[in-house]
């Protein structure tokens, strides 16, 4: 049976009981049962009746309807009041910007494992390097790898493995040498910051202009024509 909890419903059941009770007491003088008398009244039940209208009257004027917030069980008061978010503008007009710089190869993520997969012989395992070569010079860690990839035919070339050289990267004694190819990696990433990013070179076609000039002494097979072209292709597989 569903227990009837609250107020309204409370005496609703209060006074039903209550008047059943009343109700029942001539049955109750038939049979012998007594009622004590209120004062000299010769009608018990009139008496019982009188009694009840003034509980009921009584008990009705002291239920509270509604209950302060405090004690609501349900609904507890907060303990801590509430504070309003305070969002402030961020003023981005004074940020300073380098407008001279329009590359499009600043430094982007990207998907370690598909660069990782693409590196081969020599370079291969080395994708961190050139992500973290990216990061420092703000470059984009695919440029780095395109280049390298084709410098060295993917880590199968006699200058990547005599020299650790991984960009053709030239010196007073000619072709430079390194320790690692990490040094190697970081070593190009600088060169094309300073020297031709920063200098406004900011596509593959101006890139290679003077980095792998075509029709020069050092180039006696003419692999430079097909610098532009072979760095663009890997540029554009491993984004």
């Amino acid at each position: 049976m569903k227990l009837l909890t609250s107020p309204i419903s409370s005496n609703w059941f209060y006074y039903m009981t209550m008047a059943s009770l009343a109700q029942a007491m001539p049955s109750l003088n038939q049979t012998g049962n007594s009622v004590n008398s209120i004062g000299n009244g010769s009608n018990d039940n009139s008496q019982f009746l009188m009694l009840l209208n003034t509980m009921m009257q009584g008990s009705a004027s002291n239920i509270p309807t509604t209950l302060p917030l405090g004690e609501n069980q349900i609904f507890p008061q907060l303990t801590s009041p509430y504070t309003p978010l305070n969002l402030q503008h961020v003023d981005t007009s004074n940020i300073a910007v380098n407008s001279s710089v329009t590359s499009d190869f600043n430094f982007k993520p990207m998907q370690f494992m598909k660069l990782d997969n693409s590196l081969e012989g020599k370079l291969g395992g080395t994708a961190m390097h050139f992500i973290n070569a990216g990061k420092k010079y703000d470059i984009h860690p695919g440029l780095l790898s395109a280049i390298a990839i084709h410098e060295t035919g993917n880590g199968s070339s006699k200058a990547v493995n005599e020299k650790l050289n991984v960009a053709g990267m030239m010196g007073k004694g000619g072709l430079k040498s390194y320790e690692s190819i990490e040094d190697s990696i970081f070593d190009m990433a600088r060169n094309l910051r300073q020297n031709y990013l920063d200098q406004g070179k900011d596509t593959v076609a101006k890139i290679g202009a003077k980095y792998a000039p075509i029709g020069v002494s050092n180039d006696p097979t003419g692999l430079n024509n097909h610098w532009v072209q072979g760095v663009n292709r890997h540029f554009n597989s491993l984004t």
